[in-house]
């Protein structure tokens, strides 16, 4: 156990040391290219952080554990803004471009309303089980498609950087540095959730709240370091388009790619509180945005409280 102990802590060192690089090199490589950060961040930092997901979601599909691939979505598309966007408006209020308020957000509540109405048969077409479809699938890929072409239509305005000493790092560097900083971040997340898992074990914890805690919290470190880093940096748009562009990726990609190439997801169970929950989340955000453009400490408390009630409910059911 001292072992596992050990490699934990270590495990820890390399998620926050990684996230550290990860987001000043993210910036770099936005300054360096004369891009936006909010850009970088629902790109390369997203799809980085979203790499746990990913690789738990095709493991999962290759395996027949549909159900998992569809609650690790689920549970981390709400993490993404109950927790991590509560821990990091809780360290410092967070401002949101006019942008992201008016584009990136309704994309979010767009995609998240589509997953919920294609995994419910039941409730709207009166089919006897829920289910998804490898032309679900497509349908969902062929949304995030309206993302990347919005992505496209950002990268094509230059940004001049407000940061009179220039990028903290050239070019090469900031594209290593970036590589290095999602290593970092998977082999931590995946560290700290192994050696946390088998340490619940040897003390006796079920598997049932190794997986509700351990395994959920764990595909999400990556985001929440992250974005909590960038806060302290005060980098705010990748703090805040990590998250976005994570839940973006995770229904688009998440979900999308591996239905497309493996096929159904048969008798789908799951509770409405959960659906519910995730996309009042996303609306949530949405109104605490629009109001003055920034989430405040108050609004980030608001998040971390309706995330304590939510994850009680989910622990006692």
């Amino acid at each position: 156990m001292i072992i596992n102990i050990i490699i934990l802590i270590i495990g820890f060192i390399v998620l926050v040391k990684g996230a550290d690089l990860f987001v000043d090199a993210a910036s770099s490589l936005a300054e360096n290219f004369h891009l936006s950060k909010m850009l970088i961040a629902l790109t390369i930092v997203a799809f980085g952080t979203s790499a746990p997901e990913f690789a738990v979601s095709i493991k999962s599909m290759v395996s027949g554990s549909g159900d998992i691939v569809l609650g690790n979505v689920i549970g981390s598309n709400i993490l993404n803004i109950l927790l991590i966007l509560g821990v990091s408006a809780s360290i410092h209020y967070l401002k949101v471009k006019n942008t992201t308020v008016k584009k990136e957000l309704p994309i979010t509540i767009l995609i998240t309303s589509l997953f919920i109405v294609l995994i419910n048969d039941k409730l709207f077409s009166g089919a006897k089980s829920n289910m998804l479809t490898r032309s679900d699938g497509i349908v969902i890929l062929l949304f995030f498609l309206i993302f990347i072409y919005y992505l496209f239509t950002i990268m094509k305005n230059k940004v001049e950087s407000d940061d009179k000493e220039g990028p903290k790092y050239g070019i090469l560097k900031s594209i290593i540095y970036t590589l290095v900083g999602i290593g970092c971040l998977v082999l931590g997340s995946n560290a700290v959730v192994d050696q946390a898992s088998n340490i619940a074990k040897i003390l006796g914890v079920s598997e049932r709240m190794i997986s509700l805690t351990i395994i959920a919290l764990g595909t999400s470190l990556p985001e929440l370091v992250t974005s909590v880093v960038a806060t302290k940096k005060g980098e705010y748009d990748i703090a805040i388009g990590n998250v976005v562009g994570s839940n973006i990726f995770n229904i688009g990609i998440v979900i999308g790619i591996p239905i497309s190439i493996f096929g159904n997801i048969s008798h789908i169970s799951f509770n409405y509180i959960d659906l519910f929950i995730m996309l009042l989340s996303a609306v949530l955000l949405l109104l605490f945005s629009f109001k003055d453009y920034k989430i405040s400490k108050k609004e980030g408390l608001i998040f971390l409280l309706i995330f304590v009630i939510y994850y009680s409910y989910v622990i006692m059911a």
